[in-house]
């Protein structure tokens, strides 16, 4: 069992964060001291807290994460990550764009200019 310090330490995630996804449901501890209310995390912990780490850099809401975690045989984690590329591969597009009339906008000014 780790401390939630320690725990931190090793996945890399702040101990805010960890109580934050206890507090919404994501990432309960293993146990939690009745006396003290220190928290304990396990191994089993860990693999969960590097899947949330990995979810949310890939840029996915509270709410998409909790559909992860309660699959728990994690079935369906494959479709949430190609939905999640296409939506990030689509946000790219639509920005690019913007860039585009940004840059066009930015032109025809200049040519006014002459």
């Amino acid at each position: 069992m780790y401390k939630i310090s320690e725990f931190a330490d090793l996945t890399g995630l702040s101990k805010e964060t960890l109580r934050y996804y206890a507090e919404v449901g994501l990432l309960e501890p293993a146990y939690i001291d009745p006396n003290n209310k220190y928290r304990y995390y396990d191994d089993g912990s860990y693999f969960l807290a590097i899947l949330l780490d990995k979810l949310r850099t890939a840029g996915f809401t509270i709410q998409e994460m909790k559909a992860v975690m309660n699959d728990e045989s994690f079935a369906n984690l494959e479709d949430l990550l190609k939905d999640k590329r296409k939506k990030i591969l689509k946000e790219i597009e639509e920005l690019e764009w913007k860039v585009n009339e940004i840059d066009e906008f930015l032109a025809s000014g200049k040519e006014d200019e002459e």
